[in-house]
């Protein structure tokens, strides 16, 4: 792992975000809170949430972290039969929170595939990134 014990500790904040594509059934069904598994976006809030908290039990020499903020909302684009699932993570420490909120994006976008892949196995998981970076020794970085 890399050396952060002379870093400072200041506030962190990234915000990442991703899509899962499906059938336009299928955002019907998640829509309709009649997935069989139960509440799909509910269950994946949940989940995010509870990847972030665990980023470095998966991510080798990842440090771990205390978060005091994360954030995951899903919007629907029903013209594109897509979720969007947007995470911002905050702490105050010594280094950042962006693989904590790229892995809470992960796994909330697996978790509605998993709880709907028995009425679509074509969905598609595009686009995670990083939008924003705050704080540390690098300061603020938005993307274009």
């Amino acid at each position: 792992m890399v050396d952060i014990g002379d870093k400072a500790h200041t506030k962190r904040i990234a915000i990442a975000e991703g899509h899962i594509t499906m059938q336009a059934a299928t955002l019907q069904t998640i829509l309709q809170g009649n997935a069989k598994k139960g509440d799909v976006l509910g269950i994946a809030r949940i989940a995010a949430i509870q990847a972030s908290k665990k980023t470095s039990d998966l991510i080798p020499l990842c440090h771990p972290l205390s978060l005091s903020r994360v954030d995951v909302n899903f919007v629907a684009d029903e013209a594109q039969h897509s979720i969007s699932c947007r995470v911002q993570c905050e702490t105050t420490g010594q280094t950042g929170v962006e693989m904590e909120a790229l892995t809470a994006v992960q796994v909330g976008l697996l978790t509605i595939y998993d709880m709907c892949k028995a009425i679509d196995r074509g969905m598609t998981i595009q686009g995670v990134r990083v939008l924003e970076k705050h704080g540390g020794k690098s300061g603020d970085w938005v993307a274009v």
